[in-house]
């Protein structure tokens, strides 16, 4: 009898080791080779990633899809998972076509910078992420909402992101031209305003990575001069393939 209870003590100690190994070793993120070049890299080249890496999209109707369902998740989820990559979108809502397999995120159409911050230290906690896509402040500056301080209110959505999220890598991107041109003028004086402080946090010793999606849009993308249409999209999406491929997966090249 106790050999018994022994034996099952010993099996039990055993799966409770193997699931904690299970859990450090998924949260491991492959870390970024200095001499990759991304653009040499064939479409079936893949890391030793094992376990999913849980995304967040995270923003306004951008990451929602608006015009398109899914948005740039669609050939960004598609394009990953072509080079061998397993993830995982994380998040409260979901949305797009059944050609997404994964559908959730946290994109909320119309919401400022100040209303993610509301909401995003809870979405950390209930859906972990390993990696954050951060598209946000088109409302800010489309509603001419306080953008003196935009800058102000995307350091602070930052830092409580880093603050209840430690370990994830943070990717914020610069937002889309705005087809009325004097709004433009704020979004570019905007862009020019995230890179800086995504800089700073970065000498800072912070995981924060700049996306630049403003020079790779051109208004023919913004059929409402705000929301991307389908080739817009896809730019998104391949502007954030190279940024994830270029700062997380460890890959020699081919």
């Amino acid at each position: 009898m106790l050999k018994s209870q022994v034996t099952k003590l010993t099996l039990l100690i055993l799966l409770a080791l193997i699931s904690i190994a299970s859990i450090v070793y998924c949260s491991q993120i492959p870390v970024k080779n200095p001499t990759y070049d991304p653009s040499k890299l064939s479409s079936t080249t893949a890391s030793s990633q094992k376990c999913p890496l849980k995304i967040m999209p995270l923003g306004d109707s951008i990451t929602d899809g608006y015009f398109v369902p899914g948005g740039y998740r669609i050939d960004l989820e598609s394009a990953l998972e072509k080079r061998g990559y397993a993830i995982d979108f994380v998040g409260s809502l979901s949305n797009g076509p059944d050609t997404l397999l994964d559908r959730n995120h946290e994109g909320h159409s119309g919401w400022r910078i100040e209303e993610i911050h509301d909401r995003v230290a809870e979405w950390l906690q209930v859906f972990p992420p390993d990696i954050i896509l951060l598209l946000i402040g088109t409302n800010d500056m489309a509603q001419l909402y306080q953008v003196e301080t935009a800058r102000d209110r995307l350091d602070e959505l930052i830092d409580t992101i880093m603050q209840t999220a430690p370990n994830v890598k943070l990717f914020v991107a610069s937002i889309p031209p705005i087809g009325e041109p004097k709004l433009n003028q704020r979004v570019i004086k905007y862009n020019q305003e995230i890179e800086q402080l995504v800089n700073q946090k970065q000498q800072a010793g912070k995981p924060v990575t700049f996306v630049d999606l403003y020079s790779i849009l051109d208004f023919k993308d913004l059929p409402d001069g705000v929301h991307p249409n389908r080739e817009g999209f896809r730019k998104i999406a391949a502007a954030w393939e190279a940024a994830l491929l270029a700062h997380l997966f460890h890959l020699d090249p081919p």
